[in-house]
Formats: C-alpha cells, structure tokens, sequence
C-alpha cells in the first residue's frame, strides 16, 4: 500500500508539475544540460576503462574526446526523435487538418527543450575552451540552433521545420567517429576508411539533399509561413538558408579527400628523381599503389595534416627541372584528363 501511495504521488507531481505546459520547457532544458554532463563523465569513465591510449592524450584532447561522446549522444537522441516525430506520428500529418507550422505536442516540446540544453552546454565549453573546441564557424552554427530551437520550442511554431533540419544531425556521429579514429592513431585503419565513406553518403542525403526538401516544403506551404509570427517567420527562411551554405561550404572539405590524393602523387612524382620525399606531401594511406612506393623505398608514414598547396605545387612546376621535365609533362596530360589519373601510371612513366 505504501509503496502504491508513493507510486501515485509520484506520477502525480509528474503530471501537475515537470509535465504542465508551462514548466515543460525549462524543465526539459534543465534535463538536457544534466544529460550532457552524465554523457560527458560517461564518456570519460569508458574511454579510461577500455581505451589504452585515452590517459596519453593531452588535458585539451581529453576535453575534446569527452566532448565529442557527448555531441555523439545528443545527435544519436535528437535525431532519433526527429525521424520519429515526422515520419511515424500524424503530429505532421498532411492529413490532419491546420497549419504544420503550428503543431507542437508535449513530446516534440520537451524533446527540444533536450536539444536546447545540449547546446547551452556545448556552446558555453566552446567559449570556455575557445578555440580549442571550434572556430568562429561552430560559434555561428550553434548559436543559429540555439535561437531557432529555443524559440520554437517556447512559441510552440515552425516544430516541422526545425526536426526536419536537426534530421542532420545524423552526420554528427560520424564526424566524431573520425576524429576519434584520427586521434587514436587509427588513420590508416579500414574503419577510418569505410566510416569517411559513411560520411560523404550521409552528409550528402542528411544536409544537400534533406535540405532542398526542406526548401521546396517551404515554398508549398509559404502561405501558412505567412501567418507565423515575424520572428519566427525571418528564422524559418533565414536559418535553413545560412545552415545550408555552411553545410555546402564543409561539404566542398569533404570532397577534397581526392585533391588531397592528388596533391600527394604530384609532390612524389617530383621527388622521384632525388629519392627523397618532402616531409608535407600527406601520402595518402588508401593509395592501391602503397605496395609500388614501399617497394621503391619510400616512407609511407607521412604527414597527412600539412598537404601541399596549389599555389606551392604550382611554384615547384615552374622550377627548372632537368630530370623532371618528362615528370611535368605526365603530370600535365593527367590534369587535362589526358592520361588516367593513377599512381602507377605516373610513377611508371616519369621512370622510363
């Protein structure tokens, strides 16, 4: 019977208080931060348990490695949320008669309210640590979703909207993930490899494609857009808009895996003749001509971080080169799509 009275008051005070309308947003704001803080000691806790290398790292690495379990945490919960909430609830329903864009419900609140505590919380370790945690960039970003998802969780406006952008945020996970691998000495690994595979494939359907979606659902529905109030109604076209350009310009970073390839066979094409191979080439360890350079004595383990520019690739073109000059007309006929693109036919025909 005790426990039965308890039970009930418990559930009560649930109702009536953390779960009233009102005190639905702070309350789950406050949750959020807490959160954070349990995925942030969690993360330190486990990573000091089963990985070796985690008491090695620097104080501002382990910052960051703790941080990054709980951004991972955070993007795993919200976007989970998010796919449930617009693909398998009629809270968005188009069948559902009113305006999507002022649709809200307890759940889509509080799991915002989540959201907004999270970011609070990272956003406040950024400053603290600025900018060891992130530049000017991630400052913008989440100060855009902070104001976007603070207001929509409190005005109860534009919910559709704002789970369809943090959709995106399954990238997030994957981002980690390699930054993790990086950090662990696991560059060369096959998971850094397949996990920058997953990376592209996600980035490009969660924040080009889902995107435009959003764009064109945007354009269909402007006239109930129309009626939000005008803040909202500014931050429904301005938010999406400048996430977007941010997204397309990180995208482009994404891309230049291939130059970085690039950038690498040019400067070890050059350094054929002498044998010796500029310590900033950044070799790419995916290379299928990895066995072809070990064979002819030359270091694999090289710095990735530090790739040679265009510009300074272009300068060491115009040097003279008397051995090279065959090297620079290979590498001319590969840039115009002369001759395809391989290690092996470069380094093949700069030797004969």
């Amino acid at each position: 019977m005790a426990m039965a009275a308890y039970s009930n008051q418990a559930q009560a005070m649930m109702r009536d208080y953390l779960l009233a309308d009102p005190l639905v947003p702070y309350t789950s704001v406050l949750i959020g931060v807490f959160l954070c803080k349990m995925a942030y000691d969690l993360t330190r806790i486990l990573s000091s348990f089963y990985f070796k290398g985690y008491s090695s790292l620097t104080k501002i690495q382990r910052v960051e490695w703790n941080n990054r379990g709980m951004s991972s945490a955070h993007a795993i919960f919200i976007a989970a949320v998010s796919v449930y909430l617009v693909a398998s609830t009629d809270l968005f329903s188009d069948r559902l008669n009113g305006p999507i864009t002022f649709r809200s419900s307890i759940i889509s609140t509080s799991a915002l309210g989540v959201s907004v505590g999270y970011f609070i919380t990272d956003l406040a370790m950024i400053f603290w640590l600025f900018p060891s945690l992130g530049g000017m960039e991630y400052v913008l970003h989440h100060t855009l979703s902070l104001v976007a998802i603070a207001y929509t969780m409190l005005s109860g406006e534009g919910q559709f909207y704002t789970y369809m952008i943090l959709i995106s945020e399954t990238t997030t996970p994957e981002i980690n993930m390699r930054w993790f691998l990086d950090t662990a000495g696991l560059k060369k690994s096959s998971a850094y490899l397949i996990n920058g595979i997953l990376i592209f494939v996600v980035w490009l359907v969660a924040r080009i494609f889902l995107f435009l979606y959003v764009f064109y659902h945007i354009y269909l529905h402007y006239s109930q857009i129309m009626k939000m109030h005008a803040f909202g109604y500014y931050l429904t076209l301005t938010v999406p808009s400048v996430l977007f350009v941010m997204n397309a310009m990180w995208f482009t970073k994404i891309l230049k895996g291939e130059e970085q390839h690039e950038a690498a066979l040019t400067t070890l094409s050059l350094g054929l003749w002498e044998r010796t191979i500029p310590a900033a080439c950044g070799f790419c360890a995916a290379c299928p001509c990895s066995n072809l350079f070990a064979a002819m004595g030359i270091d694999e383990t090289l710095a990735s971080n530090h790739i040679t520019s265009m510009q300074t690739r272009k300068k060491r073109r115009q040097k003279s080169y008397v051995k090279g000059q065959k090297v620079e007309q290979v590498l001319a006929d590969v840039s115009m799509k002369k001759r395809p693109f391989s290690c092996a036919y470069v380094l093949a025909s700069c030797s004969k």
